[in-house]
């Protein structure tokens, strides 16, 4: 199969022909149809993972159809449609009995712990407990967009958060995880006030659900314009990008007992911020991690889209062939262009 891949970290990247997956006794092989380009991507590139084995193949948030199922394998089949989360349980730990399987004690993530989905193919173990169905209308572009940015946005907002309608919700940060969370804070009622440094970005989530947009570049201090916005300050605050800068920003902008989400990867140098502790214990705050969700939750998720109240398709900015991803994937951290990066051809 063809497979985009690095030998060393920040390095080229090249398309090469390596050898096809073959499905564990408890899991698939799936032909991918679009996977997304996403900064957790980079990261990995960057060497910021030391769990990765080189040389790798990169990619976690994708969709496609089944190819071949290991024996043992009961819910699934070939020709079946599939997306998959990108945090994989095992299903018997402790964790996954109690139903999180996005905090499994062995999981693992295609893309990270082994070859992922910028290829032609890529395997999953543990499909029973891991895949997803896709809706028969529903595309692989917008079943993959699915996979990483958006389910984790929505777990964010709707089981960390529990954001409910009238709620002030800020977004810190408009890449694939902070459109997500805008759209699904507003179909849920919230009032929710993007931040970013692009206008362009800034200008596009009014057509998501913002109902109101600060500049980070133009503002010293984001935290204060959003409490002079919501009097007070939000309820719910996400940082959707992971740097000292938003997470110091997004926990100074809650009112009294509010509640932050970081959703952004926080890793390198970044991953120890510093965070007001003062504010955290005198407004007794409320700090929450959200790191993606698990297969079964995707029904909800599933059922708002249907019902029209979500469409994730309306965040989708291109699509490139993966030959384009070599080029683009080095310069994700210079947060280039709005909307989500779909490789559609491999």
């Amino acid at each position: 199969m063809r497979a985009l891949l690095f030998e060393e970290f920040k390095s080229a990247l090249h398309i090469e022909n390596v050898p096809d997956p073959k499905p564990a006794d408890d899991g698939v092989v799936i032909e991918v149809k679009a996977t997304g380009l996403c900064r957790s991507d980079w990261h990995e590139w960057m060497g910021h993972d030391a769990d990765i084995v080189l040389p790798h193949v990169p990619g976690h948030e994708f969709a496609g159809i089944i190819q071949s199922a290991g024996k043992h394998v009961k819910k699934w089949k070939a020709g079946d449609r599939v997306t998959v989360p990108f945090v994989c349980g095992c299903g018997i730990c402790a964790e996954c009995i109690s139903g999180n399987h996005q905090v499994c004690d062995h999981q693992f993530q295609p893309g990270f712990t082994h070859w992922g989905s910028f290829a032609e193919y890529v395997a999953i173990q543990r499909a029973d407990t891991n895949l997803v169905a896709l809706p028969d209308d529903m595309g692989f572009v917008t079943g993959a967009s699915l996979g990483c940015r958006f389910a984790t946005s929505f777990r964010a907002v709707v089981a960390q958060g529990k954001v409910s309608g009238g709620q002030w919700v800020a977004v810190h940060g408009c890449g694939g995880v902070g459109l997500s969370a805008i759209m699904i804070a507003n179909a849920l009622g919230a009032n929710v006030i993007a931040v970013d440094i692009a206008d362009e970005k800034l200008e596009f989530t009014k057509s998501i659900g913002a109902l109101e947009t600060i500049n980070a570049n133009h503002k010293l201090d984001v935290a204060a314009q959003i409490k002079e916005l919501t009097k007070g300050g939000v309820h719910v605050s996400i940082d959707a990008l992971g740097s000292p800068v938003t997470c110091f920003n997004s926990i100074s902008s809650l009112r009294k007992r509010g509640k932050h989400i970081q959703v952004g990867l926080m890793t390198g140098h970044h991953k120890h911020p510093n965070i007001p502790m003062d504010k955290v214990i005198a407004y007794e705050l409320e700090i929450y991690g959200s790191h993606g969700m698990q297969a079964y939750n995707y029904v909800l998720l599933l059922d708002m889209i249907k019902a029209g109240k979500l469409s994730p398709q309306k965040l989708i900015g291109k699509n490139i062939s993966l030959e384009d991803a070599t080029l683009e994937l080095p310069d994700m951290d210079a947060f280039q262009g709005t909307g989500l990066t779909m490789i559609t051809e491999f």
